[in-house]
């Protein structure tokens, strides 16, 4: 989290006094009634979430998560699902321009409702955080602190009661976990390395050193980590059995985002600068990743989520405010689909 300053503006100082430690939130979009496979697009500036049905590709909702007061959600980032809950991480700042951060501010923990959108859950944090998670199984949120003492927060996820503080690097952004759900990977990007975490025990039991501020290590169904190290322009590969870098991609650009598609055995990553997405293909002759090609998406392209059988990515263009529907067989945009502003992450529920 290097070299952008954050000064407390007027929309920090609203965010700072709206956080309070349990604020519950009823704010249902009445309409409402997600039953079928869909993809759910946070946007950013307008603290909005688009809901893409999968079939139709049309957006067939938007749930509103501002609100007023104490209740109020602004500049929500990313998401993630387990079953019919989202829990969306929110840092109360624009990080679409990059991750780098200076200063501490509150956070939010909020937990909504798949298919109907309702809040379950507005909970204030100590310090900014980016992304909220559930554990594999469910029994439990975790919650980054980006602060210069970072730490890891894991809750209870029906009570939400704190269970447990886990220290961490300095100024911890994404956590994520690994495919078989053993170990949890959390970026430190002020000291360029990824903290590994024992999901039982909740210990630390290794620390690999990655690029040149790393922000996620982002889970490959190949039993690796893909850390996107944003100021190196590289990709990390860990390898999670032995927790070493078996790899590392150069890029040659900043890096929004990492994802790997296990069924048709590439990784992407998105470039928001040129509003393009990378792929590599897997070569078994090498065994390393080789760059297979580029396509275009839209501006501040970002986040990449595939669907279940791998056959189709739904990307996030921040700058341009849309979702581009791609045909991950031949790399091609079928559909652009306009969104709320700010499009960051997105989650796709089968």
């Amino acid at each position: 989290m290097k070299n952008i300053s954050f000064t407390a503006s007027i929309i920090g100082a609203i965010l700072l006094s709206s956080c309070n430690k349990d604020d519950n939130m009823d704010m249902t979009n009445a309409a409402l009634n997600v039953n079928y496979p869909a993809a759910y697009v946070i946007n950013g500036e307008d603290a909005t979430i688009s809901v893409i049905k999968l079939s139709t590709n049309e957006v067939t909702g938007t749930i509103p998560l501002m609100g007023t007061g104490t209740d109020m959600i602004m500049w929500p980032h990313h998401i993630s699902s387990h079953s019919n809950h989202l829990a969306i991480g929110v840092p109360g700042m624009d990080l679409s321009a990059g991750h780098a951060v200076t200063g501490t501010m509150s956070g939010k923990l909020v937990v909504i409702d798949a298919t109907t959108g309702s809040i379950v859950k507005n909970m204030g944090l100590p310090v900014m955080n980016h992304n909220t998670i559930y554990s594999p199984n469910g029994t439990e949120i975790w919650v980054p602190q980006m602060d210069m003492n970072g730490k890891i927060l894991v809750y209870d996820a029906t009570t939400y009661a704190l269970k447990n503080t886990i220290t961490v690097g300095m100024m911890p952004a994404e956590l994520t976990f690994s495919s078989d759900g053993t170990k949890a990977y959390v970026a430190n990007g002020d000291d360029d390395n990824v903290s590994v975490i024992n999901v039982a025990s909740k210990s630390v039991i290794a620390t690999v050193t990655v690029g040149d501020n790393p922000v996620g290590a982002w889970t490959g169904s190949d039993g690796k980590m893909y850390v996107d190290n944003e100021d190196g322009q590289s990709i990390s590969v860990i390898n999670v059995a032995t927790n070493a870098v078996d790899q590392t991609i150069v890029l040659g650009f900043m890096p929004g985002i990492a994802s790997h598609n296990g069924t048709k055995s590439e990784l992407w990553v998105s470039d928001p600068m040129a509003g393009k997405v990378h792929y590599w293909t897997w070569d078994n002759a090498m065994m390393m990743w080789m760059h297979g090609g580029a396509f275009n998406t839209g501006a501040g392209a970002h986040a990449i989520s595939f669907t279940t059988d791998g056959s189709t990515a739904y990307v996030t263009n921040q700058t341009a405010n849309t979702v581009s529907v791609v045909n991950v067989t031949n790399h091609t945009v079928t559909k652009t689909i306009n969104v709320g502003k700010k499009p960051n992450g997105v989650v796709i529920k089968m």
